[in-house]
């Protein structure tokens, strides 16, 4: 059987935030640079064959262009919205220091750029290295998943949501990409697959794989009605106070917050919503 292993990266010094997976000798998703140290330290003797990102979010793919400079010629394979971003990120870091103000450094690290000779544009449909790809959009437009197609391990980034211990199952929404639709048909593509786990960066692998979508899928619906009704101060309210009350403990409430701070998640539906209404009253005002 292949080995899939778990390499908790302590964000900020706190566990069970960011998990970087290992199958055999495949690295996905290896975390920000803020953390690449413990990562590199979870790693041992062992260079990755092939780094894969689920998508380019900091949180998920930070450190790549740090482990590329220590690692020359390790292939980055990665959808192809995000390919160019990670060859100059100077853009993306400018649009994330308005996000994060300046707690950019201290969360994220320093950026480093990836060489394009390294990287390895996918959109969905390939097969890399013994893992089944398919473009997942909903999150992030620029998200892919990838199954294992040896172990029926699906490593799904963000689109299976976040699930800390047994704190329950919600979806992180950050601007600007958020889509219901897309990421209920990305949901769809998993369940299709039928995988025999869930590997998920924030946090861990998770067996009960029709559960936790189904889950997911409520609370998508639930948080984006919430966002579609309160301001962002009162959605951020209502997130903290939801993590807090399925949290079962002090511990996974922190990790589950600082996983996806609330205050970070509203801008993401809040821009769907009002796209969608743009959308809705163009249609009204065309003529027929």
């Amino acid at each position: 059987m292949p080995e899939h292993r778990e390499l908790d990266v302590h964000h900020l010094g706190t566990p069970r935030v960011i998990c970087a997976h290992v199958v055999d000798d495949v690295l996905v998703d290896p975390g920000p640079e803020s953390a690449h140290e413990r990562l590199l330290a979870g790693l041992g003797d062992l260079v990755p064959r092939a780094i894969l990102l689920t998508h380019i979010h900091f949180d998920h793919a930070g450190a790549t262009g740090r482990l590329v400079a220590r690692w020359p010629g390790v292939p980055v394979y990665v959808h192809e919205r995000g390919a160019r971003y990670l060859v100059d990120p100077e853009r993306l870091v400018a649009s994330a220091r308005r996000l994060y103000g300046d707690d950019f450094d201290r969360l994220w690290g320093e950026v480093v750029p990836v060489p394009q000779s390294s990287v390895h544009v996918l959109q969905g449909g390939e097969d890399v290295l013994g893992f089944r790809v398919a473009y997942a959009p909903g999150h992030a437009s620029h998200h892919v998943v990838f199954l294992h197609e040896a172990s029926g391990l699906a490593l799904a980034g963000d689109v299976a949501g976040v699930r800390i211990g047994a704190g329950g199952v919600l979806p992180p929404t950050p601007p600007p990409d958020i889509d219901l639709e897309a990421w209920r048909r990305s949901v769809g593509v998993l369940r299709d697959w039928d995988p025999a786990a869930l590997a998920i960066t924030h946090f861990g692998t998770f067996p009960d794989v029709r559960e936790q979508l189904d889950a997911l899928l409520e609370h998508l619906d639930e948080a984006a009605e919430q966002a579609r009704r309160l301001d962002a101060e009162g959605f951020a309210t209502w997130v903290e106070g939801w993590i807090r009350a399925h949290a079962g403990d002090a511990q996974t409430a922190v990790s589950q917050l600082q996983a996806m701070p609330p205050e970070t998640l509203y801008g993401g539906l809040h821009r769907y919503w009002t796209k969608r209404a743009e959308a809705e009253a163009g249609s009204a005002a065309a003529p027929r």
